[in-house]
């Protein structure tokens, strides 16, 4: 009796100390990210220090693409898939995360292992940068991201990083039927 009733004691409390998120799971209307081993093509993008290369991709609907993201560049920047809406309310949070000293013109203070990768979210102070559709990538680094879009629809890639957007770090991305 005793070993079961610590047993659901620490069952309970080992419940009560996990984190909780009180937010949904993303939902995007242009697709979801999906394995790499489900790509049908790749997509090498070079970040510059203000610029992609390529400007514009244009990929089908139904087509799962694996991007390949090299920064040749001398500072932190993001691919980072959504509208123009998205991007504005994205830049926001990266403009606080800057304001808090987590990002800095190279990386993030109190990143996780894999900031070259798609999970950098544990930053403290409730600020993360884990969106399914966006990865950061320091200089001299190469990240991926791989997407599955679902419909026709026009999109950005961009680097929300303060700043880098508004002098034309942004490309467009046509999703076509």
């Amino acid at each position: 009796m005793f070993f079961r009733t610590s047993l659901t004691l620490a069952a309970c409390l080992l419940a009560l100390s996990s984190p909780v998120s009180a937010t949904p799971a993303h939902a995007f209307a242009f697709g979801k990210p999906a394995a790499a081993s489900l790509a049908t093509r790749t997509i090498e993008i070079v970040m510059g220090d203000m610029n992609f290369d390529p400007k514009a991709i244009q990929v089908k609907a139904g087509e799962t693409i694996r991007f390949v993201l090299v920064n040749k560049g001398q500072l932190l920047h993001e691919f980072n898939l959504g509208d123009a809406a998205m991007h504005a309310s994205h830049q926001q949070e990266m403009l606080q995360m800057q304001q808090s000293g987590m990002l800095t013109p190279t990386g993030m203070k109190e990143m996780s292992h894999d900031m070259a990768g798609r999970d950098h979210a544990a930053m403290g102070h409730g600020m993360k940068h884990d969106d399914p559709n966006s990865v950061l990538v320091e200089p001299g680094k190469t990240a991926e991201l791989t997407w599955t879009f679902s419909n026709a629809t026009a999109l950005e890639f961009a680097c929300n990083i303060p700043g880098h957007y508004q002098v034309g770090m942004v490309g467009k991305l046509t999703v076509s039927q």
